[in-house]
Formats: C-alpha cells, structure tokens, sequence
C-alpha cells in the first residue's frame, strides 16, 4: 500500500508541475490575446525556439541555472514557481480534500487560482476568458455533481462573492479592480458564501502585511496599485482547504457562553 500510494502522489506532483506549466502558458498568453497552442514557446529576448528538453517543468529550470540556453537571458522564476506551487497543491489535496468527488472541486480551484495568479503577477490583469470558461465549469459541479450544503449556497455565494468588492469600487472609486470582483464571484460558487467571505478576509489581511511589509522594504510605493489577485488566491486556498477549522476555532474562542 504504501508503494501504490507513493506512485499515485509522484504522478501527481508530475501531472501538477505540468499543468503548472501549462498554465503559465496560459496566463502569459491569454491577457494578450494569443494562442495558446501556437507558436511554441521561444525566448522572448533572442527568440530561440524552446526544445521539448528545455521545457521538462522545474528541472529544466534547474539544469540551465535559470537561463535561455541560447543567449543566455535569465528566466523569470516566476515559470518553476508557479510548476512546484501546482505541483505540491495537487499532490497535497488528496492528503486535505480526502479520496471523493470533492477533489475535482480542490483541482478545479487549484487550476483557476495557478492561471489568474500568473496574469494578474505579470500585467495586474485578472482576464475575464479565464474567468468566463471556469463560471459555467464551476456552476455545473456546484449545481449538479458535487453541491454544497444547502445546494443553493453556491449561488449566494456568487453574489456574496461580487457584492462586497462591488461596494469597495463605488465607495473607493477604483480601491478594487473588476477582475477582482468578478473573480471572487466565481470563488463564491466553489467556497459558498462562508467560505469566500472568510477567503476575502484572510486575502485583504496577508495582503495588507505584504503591503506594508514591502513599504519597509522600499519594494512597494504608497499610492502605487499592486496586484490583489495572488492574495485572494492565498485567501480562497485557505479558506477551502482549513476554513472550517478556522471558523469553527474563532467562534469557539471568542463565542463561547
């Protein structure tokens, strides 16, 4: 048994550091309307065609110290980060989600979070296609596979989900983007409302920290717009693989009678 389930997460984490691949393909080239298929991937400097061996995820990486084999650019780390990032999350959702039909709502979550992350780190753009093609996916196993408790708290969620941010941009006048509150609606379908309300919360906490965190650091320039959507990212993970436990910890410490 322990030889079976040591093969399963090795696949796993392969199939994840794939998919993470793939998805930095497609956060790099959606926002700019590009093909996802073609043209292979090249060095945007010397324009050296990437060859399948230069493209094995995190190792390739690895074995060209982080640049172009042909003109000898660094790579941005963003690419292996983001493969080991999906990588461990894939392999780890078993572990957290348990062995059912929920682990297709863990990797569909995993999937939409890895993608916008990607767009929103390289050109503070959430890209509605990506949104667009994961609502009706998200909606259908919500609705009709693997529905939450009551069922129609995936659709609250929805709106509990855009409402919040909605309120923010009128009030602040642009102290959210759009893609930020469209995609914390598509988070609400998978969380519930619970869950992305608490995914709003811990996503505005980290996000401040890091904010003044990278103020110290003279990283990060008051007044300058960052990207939000990572931390929401941060924010929804948490909040689906531990909100319960969190919920239920709070209330048992501060509501106690």
């Amino acid at each position: 048994m322990a030889i079976i389930s040591l093969f399963i997460h090795t696949y796993l984490f392969i199939l994840g550091a794939a998919l993470g691949s793939f998805f930095n393909v497609v956060g790099l080239r959606v926002p700019q309307n590009q093909s996802i298929v073609s043209p292979g991937s090249s060095c945007p400097v010397c324009g050296h065609r990437i060859k399948p061996l230069e493209l094995v995820p995190i190792f390739s990486y690895i074995v060209q110290k982080g640049k172009c084999k042909s003109c000898k650019t660094s790579i941005s780390p963003i690419y292996p980060v983001m493969e080991l990032i999906t990588a461990i999350l894939f392999t780890t959702s078993p572990l957290m989600a348990g062995w059912s039909k929920e682990l297709a709502i863990a990797w569909t979550l995993i999937s939409l979070c890895m993608i916008v992350s990607v767009s929103d780190l390289a050109y503070m753009i959430i890209p509605d296609k990506v949104l667009l093609f994961f609502l009706p996916l998200v909606l259908i196993e919500r609705l009709f596979f693997i529905p939450l408790d009551p069922w129609y708290d995936a659709l609250i969620g929805l709106f509990a989900g855009a409402f919040i941010p909605f309120v923010i941009i009128l009030i602040s006048r642009g102290g959210m983007g759009g893609g930020d509150m469209k995609l914390l609606a598509v988070l609400g379908v998978l969380l519930g409302w619970k869950l992305v309300l608490l995914a709003f919360f811990l996503a505005t906490v980290i996000g401040t920290l890091a904010g003044v965190f990278g103020m110290l650091l003279g990283k990060v320039k008051r007044g300058k717009p960052f990207p939000f959507g990572p931390f929401l990212v941060i924010g929804a993970l948490l909040a689906y693989f531990f909100g319960s436990s969190l919920i239920q910890w709070y209330t048992g410490t501060f509501f106690t009678y």
